[in-house]
């Protein structure tokens, strides 16, 4: 079930794509834009009838219309058509009365169309839009900035007919010079071009570079000498001391006594002892 809102083409690669497949009349897409010759034949940039517009939004920019020129009908539309003929919807520049009409047409005809005295800057873009109770009809001069023109209740078609709608822009006139009209940027306002080209570059002078090796590798290393340490220690004690002395002395007196003296250091002093014989 593809939505109209999924459509999507700015024209600027020169090949009507795929899902225009029901195009007729001449069509081209040149300069960047789809061109709809407006002759005494019809012709049009048609999808092929498989499309639905229930819940769906398109947006078109109307880039060229047709002259007047000798033509009692002239016309360039932008159309929404259902699986049957003459049921059908959008917009539709008559370049003879100078309008755009805004319509909802069974048998090709809607006594109550919405028309617009045309202006190529205020109706530059023009919007369908479906929310699934009303169908409105839109004009914008940037494809930004909208002003609504119509509001009708969707018709019965528009939620039954899925997948069995195709859109059309399509052009026609029924006498004089023919001319064409222009679409451009549908649905997108992306108007980027891709060019592929051939190009031939000359360089003004030489540039060298040098090149800076990187080199990464694995080592095995082998000492030559065996290296020896010597520990020096540090020790840190604490130490009580005790002394102990004898003396002994031979002494000749007039008593002819010998005196033995003992000297120590017992806790409470020191000590004298002097036995005598």
């Amino acid at each position: 079930m593809p939505s109209l809102s999924t459509l999507i083409d700015n024209f600027n690669d020169d090949v009507i794509g795929p899902n225009w497949g029901n195009s007729y009349g001449g069509v081209t897409e040149t300069g960047g834009r789809a061109r709809i010759p407006c002759g005494l034949g019809y012709a049009g940039y048609q999808t092929a009838y498989a499309w639905t517009l229930a819940g769906a939004t398109v947006y078109v920019q109307l880039a060229t219309v047709p002259t007047a020129g000798e033509a009692t009908e002239a016309y360039c539309g932008l159309l929404v058509n259902s699986g049957t003929d003459g049921t059908r919807l959008g917009f539709i520049y008559n370049a003879v009365t100078g309008l755009l009409r805004c319509t909802n047409e069974t048998g090709y005809y809607d006594p109550d169309s919405v028309n617009l005295t045309y202006d190529p800057v205020a109706h530059k873009w023009l919007r369908l839009r479906e929310d699934g109770t009303n169908l409105y009809w839109d004009t914008s001069p940037d494809g930004t900035t909208w002003t609504n023109r119509r509001t009708l209740a969707t018709p019965a078609w528009v939620t039954t007919g899925i997948d069995t709608c195709a859109l059309d822009m399509s052009a026609h006139r029924d006498a004089g010079t023919p001319d064409y009209a222009e679409w451009d940027n549908f649905n997108t306002l992306s108007d980027g071009a891709v060019w592929t080209a051939a190009a031939t570059l000359t360089a003004d002078g030489d540039v060298t570079a040098a090149a800076i090796p990187t080199y990464f590798a694995a080592v095995a290393l082998t000492a030559d000498t065996t290296l020896t340490s010597a520990t020096i220690l540090a020790a840190h004690a604490e130490a009580a001391l005790t002394a102990t002395s004898t003396l002994g002395a031979d002494s000749t007196g007039p008593d002819n006594n010998d005196v033995t003296v003992t000297v120590g250091k017992p806790e409470s002093g020191w000590e004298v002892s002097r036995p005598w014989k």
